[in-house]
């Protein structure tokens, strides 16, 4: 009996230090404390929001987590000498400096949509489906015809790489389903794999465009994404391009 009641003292013990845990980080403000990957709070949201401010688009959700590090060391490259994805109090002070001042650190390069032979552009819809234009190759029809399939669908992580038909797709996972729609793929590739798929450069019709985190197409002019200026919400078509810094171009053979 004693035995149990320890036990009963303890994991009780246990969940009020788990649940102050999360109470405690929401108490600091921005500076207060060094801020690293696995750091959570108020002061990470802050954080992100500044990253925002000065050039570097970071989702705010609390939690510094990988892709919060790979923005955190973007901005140290371009504004202080040591990096370590780390923000030290003396760099919090340097970054809110740099959002009271108006300061960008980075003005992403947003290139025009990949070019197509004259007139011969995909047209986006107002049911945000695509239809391809007549003169174009096979292959590009049925690429188009396959993401129009899954235009829609909501954005889930690991999404079409089990399957095909999934019920949600990820950026990579939306990417093969119209590439194998079209005949270009047998199996789902991530958006690393990508970067070494297909031929170096723009294609004439279909252009990939990915790296170590992200990917999307352009196909016949039109960009076929879950990213961007439509984060979280699942394959789409944008007649808008998207910054291409750091992203690896290459197009399938002949396309």
């Amino acid at each position: 009996m004693v035995r149990s009641r320890s036990l009963v003292v303890g994991f009780a013990a246990l969940g009020l230090a788990l649940s102050a845990a999360p109470a405690e980080a929401a108490r600091y403000r921005f500076g207060e404390r060094v801020l690293r990957q696995g750091s959570a709070g108020y002061d990470v949201r802050v954080l992100q929001r500044y990253l925002t401010r000065v050039g570097l688009r970071t989702t705010v959700d609390g939690q510094f987590g990988p892709r919060t590090a790979r923005r955190v060391r973007s901005w140290e490259r371009r504004s202080v000498a040591r990096v370590n994805g780390r923000v030290s109090r003396r760099e919090a002070r340097k970054l809110r400096s740099q959002v009271r001042q108006g300061i960008r650190v980075y003005e992403p390069t947003i290139q025009p949509l990949a070019a197509v032979p004259a007139g011969e552009n995909a047209v986006l819809d107002d049911t945000g489906h695509a239809t391809a234009p007549a003169s174009a190759p096979g292959e590009v029809k049925l690429a188009i015809a396959a993401a129009n399939r899954i235009v829609g669908k909501p954005y889930k992580y690991g999404g079409g790489h089990a399957r095909w038909e999934d019920s949600g797709y990820d950026c990579s996972g939306s990417m093969s389903y119209a590439l194998h729609g079209a005949g270009l793929l047998d199996r789902a590739l991530t958006s690393g794999e990508f970067m070494s798929w297909g031929d170096a450069g723009a294609g004439s019709w279909i252009t990939t465009y990915a790296n170590g985190g992200h990917g999307f197409l352009v196909i016949a002019g039109l960009r076929f994404d879950t990213g961007w200026n439509n984060a979280g919400k699942g394959p789409r078509w944008s007649e808008e391009m998207r910054p291409t810094d750091g992203y690896t171009i290459r197009h399938p053979a002949g396309l």
